[in-house]
């Protein structure tokens, strides 16, 4: 077959692909062409507009490194992650909800004993974190894996500070991993994050400022919880009243995971500790989907 046309095009390239072996490959391969080439005899871009589209994946691909990932933001903030987040996980109900993983989680965040203190030299507003993690009836899961990590009070990760490169685990920087206790409950220290704006100086950023848009997300804390024969949850908690909660740059908060970081005089802390300034503290209760109801409906 010669001569291809715009519209005997797309033809042409789904015969190519119909024989692929792996049935999986065919299918999404084939869907890519379809969408992909319906999308350019919409919008029908000039071979200058073409050039530059290629030349931003070219850049978002340079700009990835070891701590960042381009590629990651610009998904978030399309809002693709969210929409695979929410496809994943239509079929979960009585469960904490989910939400976008984000470019900023390191494999293998330092082990710390409940009660510790996660923020190592950074200052800030003293923040009580507490919870629990349980099945979706409320019964408690006890050596639960709890993952967490936060800005600090400028808006910043541990990783974003080069001067902690490569030791950045070293103080304990707003980053750490946790395990349950008997009744499934966890607590630690760290300070208060604040609302930060992703990276922005980069070919995500310069898309969202051709569009209109700002690169902020409220404040929250990442979570990520894991335990024997449950579904891996990746979310976060926002805080309550932030100016950013209706304009997350990256789409991904849920009424659910919305709390107060309520605040408190000087004094005694839920865990028995004297804090000498004021202190805010959050607590969400964690609930995992058991992986036998994914593999069920998946059967």
């Amino acid at each position: 077959m010669r001569n291809f046309d715009q519209f005997t095009i797309t033809e042409a390239v789904l015969e190519r692909i119909a024989n692929a072996p792996d049935p999986r490959v065919r299918d999404i391969s084939a869907a890519l062409v379809r969408h992909l080439h319906d999308f350019i005899r919409e919008v029908r871009p000039t071979q200058e507009e073409w050039a530059r589209g290629i030349a931003f994946l070219t850049d978002t691909g340079h700009m990835c490194s070891d701590t960042r990932q381009e590629f990651i933001l610009l998904s978030d903030t399309l809002g693709v992650s969210m929409l695979v987040d929410a496809i994943t996980h239509d079929h979960q109900r009585e469960v904490t909800e989910s939400t976008v993983l984000g470019p900023f989680y390191v494999e293998g965040p330092p082990e710390v004993p409940c009660g510790g203190r996660i923020s190592g030299a950074l200052s800030g507003q003293p923040m009580f974190v507490s919870g629990s993690v349980s099945r979706p009836d409320g019964t408690p899961l006890a050596d639960a894996i709890v993952d967490v990590w936060h800005s600090d009070e400028d808006g910043y990760y541990d990783v974003q500070h080069p001067g902690d490169q490569p030791g950045r685990h070293a103080g304990l920087v707003a980053r750490a991993r946790l395990r349950t206790d008997a009744a499934g409950r966890f607590h630690f220290w760290s300070i208060k994050p604040a609302a930060y704006p992703i990276p922005h100086d980069g070919p995500v950023g310069r898309m969202l400022e051709a569009q209109g848009r700002h690169p902020w997300r409220p404040a929250h804390v990442h979570f990520m919880i894991e335990a024997p024969g449950f579904e891996r949850l990746v979310t976060h908690v926002f805080a309550a009243g932030d100016a950013y909660l209706d304009s997350d740059a990256v789409f991904g908060v849920k009424e659910s995971l919305i709390r107060d970081f309520v605040e408190h005089p000087a004094g005694a802390a839920p865990d028995g500790r004297t804090v000498d300034r004021d202190w805010c503290h959050l607590n969400y209760d964690f609930r995992l989907s058991p992986v036998s109801e994914t593999a069920s409906r998946a059967a």
